[in-house]
């Protein structure tokens, strides 16, 4: 059996392994709220990072700690963000609003260097 992971949805997934090299990937639902995660999670003011999620496509707005990002832009494919640390941003969660209002939180705090 392999690890059980959370993915950026709030779901948890893993693996299992059968005879001969088989196995099943599974999913497990327990109601957990999606969530954004940084990479790295550090950067200075100026600096791009990617912000991975779900359904990001219509984001209208990203923050570190409060603080609007300069700016941002979503991939095609709407599973990640590229944002640019705000100057004058501090160490904290990063948040994403997205088209309908929903916003989502990082998992991890965001650590802004100097």
């Amino acid at each position: 059996m392999g690890p059980i992971l959370q993915a950026t949805d709030g779901n948890l997934y893993g693996t299992t392994y059968g005879e001969g090299g088989g196995g099943v990937v599974y999913k497990l639902s327990l109601g957990l709220a999606p969530f954004v995660t940084p990479v790295p999670a550090f950067g200075s003011s100026g600096q791009q990072v990617s912000i991975l999620g779900n359904n990001l496509t219509g984001a209208t707005a990203v923050s570190f700690n409060g603080t609007p990002a300069a700016s941002f832009t979503v991939n095609s494919t709407g599973s990640a963000i590229t944002a640019t640390v705000p100057g004058g941003a501090t160490s904290g969660s990063i948040q994403v609003t997205l088209a309908n209002d929903t916003m989502l939180t990082s998992n991890v705090q965001f650590q802004v260097l100097q």
